[in-house]
């Protein structure tokens, strides 16, 4: 597939639970002119804490876009709070990655959209960082123990099931957090005068529209694997690349299941 652009966030490499298996199968099967890369692409906090972890399939996902900008491609890099030592090197060119604090993104239908991370509105973050980085830690724990989860599900035929996105539309604090956070990085592009706001941070992936404004969230590479896009038309879509993989993986089954039958007919 290709598009005019792509963006990605919270991919969080360097941890555990980042998905660099299913980012890179992403990321070789769609290509675009540019690629917006909206913070916490690597991971620091989980690095200092707990030491370097760094697997192959890590490695592939920064080789892989280092080879999209060597052929062409524009990336753009705007660090988030977890690889916030990035944003000493506003203006610097990695391998033709360019690390920008902010964007300002104008789609082919001539809307413009502010392109931030967005943990600069998020009062935990910018306010009491100890807490963030408790929560960061028991969000660590919930994806160690979803895993466990899965497992048993997985045994039984059941299929994959979200922990912690369980958790965000169950816990009302939660709910009402992700709705002041859309709205106020809407007030903020609005502003700006932009018509939206295209952002990551609190891993919840949407294309809204809030009284005229787009809000567009990432998502993240941990758990949901999704993406926005423009299409030609500059239209937005949102990617679940997780539920497509699979889907695929249904599909196969299903037609090596079929393929046995036949065998034995």
């Amino acid at each position: 597939m290709k598009y005019r652009t792509i963006f990605l966030s919270d991919i969080h490499l360097g941890t555990p639970g980042c998905q660099a298996d299913l980012l890179l199968g992403f990321l070789n099967s769609h290509e675009a002119d540019t690629y917006y890369l909206v913070g916490d692409i690597v991971d620091a906090w989980r690095i200092r804490r707990k030491g370097f972890l760094w697997p192959q399939a890590h490695n592939d996902v920064v080789q892989t876009l280092l080879a999209k900008a060597h052929d062409g491609a524009r990336i753009y890099l705007i660090p988030g709070n977890h690889d916030e030592f990035l944003r000493s090197y506003y203006g610097t060119h990695f391998g033709g990655i360019e690390v920008v604090a902010t964007a300002g993104f104008v789609a082919s239908d001539g809307k413009r959209y502010l392109v931030t991370h967005g943990d600069q509105f998020d009062a935990v973050v910018t306010n009491a960082k100890w807490l963030a980085h408790l929560g960061d830690q028991a969000y660590e724990f919930m994806l160690w123990l979803n895993t466990r989860i899965n497992w048993l599900r997985h045994l039984w035929g059941g299929q994959y099931w979200s922990l912690s996105k369980w958790a965000k539309h169950q816990v009302k604090q939660a709910v009402n957090f992700i709705s002041e956070y859309e709205n106020v990085l809407t007030a903020e592009a609005r502003r700006g005068g932009y018509d939206g706001v295209i952002c990551g941070h609190i891993h919840s992936a949407a294309i809204r529209d809030l009284e005229g404004m787009t809000y567009a969230n990432t998502g993240d590479w941990v758990e949901s694997c999704t993406a926005i896009v423009e299409r030609d038309n500059g239209s937005l879509a949102l990617i679940d690349w997780e539920r497509s993989a699979r889907r695929s993986r249904h599909r196969a089954r299903r037609a090596r299941q079929k393929d046995k039958v036949l065998e034995n007919v």
